[in-house]
C-alpha cells in the first residue's frame, strides 16, 4: 500500500465515516458523563430512569411528529430481536417483505417462521430497490426505510391491501435522517445507533392505533411468544416508562441528547436538509470524477444517510480505504458481504457537511498520490 500522507489542512474536523456504530458527538459524551452520573448505576424501576426513558419517548414523538393515537414503545434488544418479536407478536399470517440488502432480508428469514405462512419475498439486485404490491392474504408488508448495506433508500407509502393489514418500515439507519410521514406507515421500528448517535441494544418503535390493536390481538390469541420478545410487554412497560428487562441507559442518555439536539435546531425536516447536502456532495463528486461513479444508478433510491461509491479496476478502493484510515479518517470500507470494489460513506445527521467537503479534498488527494 503507497504511504500517503494527507496534508492537515485539508482533513476533516472529524474522520468518522462509519454507517453503524456511527459518531457521536462530544456534547453527547459531555452530557453522558454529566447528567448521566445521575442515573448510571441506579435502578432502572425508579422516578429518575423512568424520567429519562420518558424524555426519550417525548423526543421521539415530536421527532417524528406523531399523529393522534401512536405510540412509541421501546424494547431490550436492537432491530435482530425485534424481527423475531415481529414474527411472534405482529404477523398474524403471512407477510409481505421487501429485499434489497441485508436488513430487509434478515427480516424476510425472520417471517418464515414455522407458524406462519411462507413469505411473500420480493427481491431486487443490490443498488436497486423494488416496491410492495397488495396480495390477498398478507396481513404485514416491510421494507427498510433506507438499506444500511447497498445505500438504497425508498418511499414510504401504505400499502392497501387486505382490510387490517400493517405497511411496517424498517428504519434503523434513516430514523432522525429522513423526513416522511409517519402517518403512511403502522410500524416504524430502528434501534439508534446510526442518525440518533447513540449505542445498541434498544429498539424503538412508532406503531399506529391498527398496530396496537394487532400487538393486543395475537397476544391474546393463545400464540406462544417468548416473554423476552413480546411486543405485549414491550407496549405495557413502555407506557410505565420502562423496559421489561435493565435498559442500556448509557444509550438513552446518549439518545434523549442527540433527539434535544436535532429537535432543537429543526427537526426532522433540518436533519434531511443537513443529510442530503452532504450526500449530494459526494454524489456529485462521483459523478464528476473520471474513476468513480454513484454505486446506485437512479438518483430516486439514493440514500441521504449512507452512500455508496463504486470505482473502476484501475482503483483499488481497499487502498484508498486503508490509507484514509491511516490518517485518521475511518470506517469507509463498503460493506462486507456486497464484495464491490467501493467505499461506503454515512452521512448521518451528526456529521458536519464541512467534513464531507474535506473527506472529498482528501479523496482527490489520495487518487493523485497512488
Amino acid at each position: 500500500m503507497p504511504h500517503v500522507v494527507l496534508p492537515r489542512e485539508i482533513l476533516p474536523t472529524d474522520g468518522r465515516f462509519g454507517c453503524g456504530p456511527s459518531k457521536i458527538r462530544p456534547e453527547q459524551v459531555e452530557a453522558l458523563a454529566g447528567r448521566g452520573a445521575a442515573v448510571l448505576g441506579t435502578s432502572h424501576r425508579q422516578t429518575p430512569a423512568k424520567n429519562l426513558v420518558g424524555s426519550v419517548r417525548a423526543g421521539l414523538g415530536e421527532l417524528l411528529r406523531v399523529p393522534a393515537g401512536y405510540e412509541i414503545i421501546v424494547g431490550n434488544g436492537g432491530s435482530t430481536a425485534f424481527w423475531d418479536a415481529a414474527a411472534f407478536g405482529l404477523i398474524e399470517r403471512r407477510a409481505q417483505n421487501l429485499v434489497f440488502g441485508e436488513f430487509g432480508g434478515k427480516f424476510a428469514a425472520a417471517a418464515a417462521a414455522p407458524w406462519l405462512e411462507a413469505p411473500d419475498v420480493r427481491k431486487a439486485e443490490p443498488g436497486t430497490s423494488v416496491t410492495a404490491e397488495a396480495v390477498e392474504g398478507v396481513d404485514v408488508y416491510a421494507w427498510p426505510h433506507n438499506e444500511t448495506s447497498t445505500g438504497v433508500a425508498t418511499q414510504i407509502r401504505r400499502v392497501h391491501g387486505d382490510d387490517g393489514a400493517l405497511t411496517v418500515i424498517d428504519a434503523t439507519s434513516a430514523a432522525g435522517g429522513i423526513d416522511f410521514t409517519l402517518a403512511e406507515s403502522d410500524v416504524y421500528y430502528f434501534a439508534p445507533q446510526k442518525n440518533l448517535g447513540s449505542d445498541g441494544g434498544l429498539w424503538f418503535a412508532a406503531v399506529s392505533p391498527a398496530a396496537i390493536e394487532r400487538i393486543e390481538r395475537v397476544a391474546a390469541s393463545g400464540r406462544y411468544i417468548p416473554e423476552f420478545l413480546s411486543l405485549k410487554n414491550a407496549l405495557d412497560n413502555s407506557r410505565l416508562q420502562q423496559t421489561l428487562n435493565t435498559p442500556a441507559l448509557a444509550t438513552l442518555v446518549l439518545l434523549d441528547e442527540q433527539l434535544n439536539w436535532i429537535n432543537g435546531n429543526g427537526g426532522l425536516q433540518w436533519a434531511d436538509a443537513r443529510t442530503h447536502e452532504s450526500s449530494d456532495a459526494l454524489y456529485a463528486w462521483a459523478e464528476a470524477s473520471p474513476v468513480a461513479t454513484p454505486f446506485v444508478a437512479d438518483p430516486a433510491d439514493r440514500s441521504p444517510v449512507v452512500v455508496t461509491i463504486d470505482f473502476d479496476e484501475s482503483v483499488d478502493a481497499a487502498a484508498i480505504a486503508k490509507i484514509l484510515r491511516a490518517n485518521g479518517i475511518v470506517d469507509t470500507e463498503p460493506y462486507r458481504k456486497l464484495g464491490r470494489n467501493q467505499l461506503r460513506i454515512a452521512t448521518f445527521t451528526s456529521i458536519d457537511p464541512d467534513d464531507v467537503r474535506q473527506l472529498i479534498r482528501c479523496l482527490d488527494y489520495t487518487l493523485e498520490n497512488i
